[in-house]
């Protein structure tokens, strides 16, 4: 059922959450629900050819349910947040122009604040003179340089503790480089999706579940040949340094393959590691305002009509059961 309502034509959902809670399964059956589409959200689904260990959601199990930024650059590109943020609105823009819901599904936060809060414009960052703060610093004090900031730009003074040499260094850094505090350019920042109405969820079954759930994708990864995956992605000529190999998963298996550690210590270290990044991932969407947390996994029912009733009650009156998710102001402790 198409969303087609006039209040609907600049509103987008998001289903956002940790790795494994069970995000694309919702965002499928709310696709389905609302007549919507997929967005991606996530810094490694974009390459091609990384499929198992960024379970990409298959042809044949898409229902027929379009997925958009997808293998959508070859492995050896490097592809930013701004990239993302450009791109994503585009599809987004598409979907709403076709009477379509657009909703982003995912778990990479920084492309989700690109498109929701936008992305710093300021200068880039400068060896050369962050090292000249930072000897500064060495020499007379990280006091000395919160003193300069407070007097070039006082609101990031009052904001930045008066010892945290890396955030006083960058706000100094783009000072000396551009001329202009950073408080100036933060007021310039503008979000992609401003003037849309954005639907958040975030999956956050309890911490149990998330970590066994993590244990058992990384068996299903290797029962599907993530090993395979990444010898032939080395073997068609994909660099060992190219982004893909960065993540969580493809670093620790490329480091199996090159005979670094076994095959049980690598999936011990990526379950391990998963953990960690699925802590961190709750931290950060919980620093995110407004969003609505499904505290069950996404594929339950019970998760699927929390979340429509969510949605419905922003689109227009839905048929749904159960309960709206609790606590919708704020994740879960972790």
């Amino acid at each position: 059922m198409s969303s087609g309502h006039p209040e609907t034509d600049r509103t987008v959902a998001a289903i956002l959450g940790p790795t494994a809670s069970g995000k694309s399964a919702l965002g499928l059956a709310l696709a389905k629900r609302f007549g919507g589409e997929i967005v991606s959200c996530d810094s490694t689904a974009v390459y091609r050819g990384f499929d198992i260990g960024t379970d990409k959601v298959p042809l044949a199990g898409q229902q027929g349910v379009p997925h958009h930024l997808v293998d959508l650059v070859d492995p050896g590109c490097e592809y930013t947040a701004a990239d993302y943020a450009r791109d994503a609105m585009r599809a987004i823009v598409d979907i709403r122009r076709r009477g379509r819901l657009p909703i982003l599904v995912g778990g990479t936060g920084l492309y989700y604040r690109a498109l929701v809060r936008g992305l710093f414009p300021g200068p880039a960052r400068d060896p050369a003179i962050r090292g000249r703060l930072e000897r500064i610093a060495a020499l007379r004090g990280v006091e000395r340089l919160h003193r300069w900031l407070a007097r070039v730009d006082p609101p990031s003074a009052a904001r930045i503790r008066s010892r945290d040499l890396v955030r006083i260094v960058r706000a100094l850094e783009v000072y000396v480089k551009s001329g202009t505090p950073l408080t100036e350019h933060f007021a310039e920042t503008r979000a992609p999706l401003e003037g849309w109405s954005v639907i958040g969820l975030a999956v956050a079954p309890p911490w149990a579940e998330i970590t066994d759930r993590i244990a058992r994708r990384v068996d299903i990864q290797f029962a599907r040949g993530i090993v395979d995956e990444v010898r032939q992605a080395l073997a068609s000529g994909v660099p060992a340094t190219s982004r893909p190999f960065t993540g969580y998963v493809y670093r620790r298996v490329l480091e199996h393959v090159r005979g670094e550690r076994d095959e049980a210590a690598t999936r011990e270290l990526i379950v391990r590691e998963n953990r960690h990044y699925a802590r961190r991932q709750l931290i950060w969407f919980r620093k995110e305002p407004n969003l609505v947390w499904i505290h069950r996994a996404g594929e339950r029912d019970e998760a699927i009509d929390d979340a429509g009733r969510a949605i419905g009650a922003r689109l227009g009156p839905i048929s749904t059961s159960g309960p709206l998710a609790e606590n919708a102001t704020h994740g879960p402790d972790v």
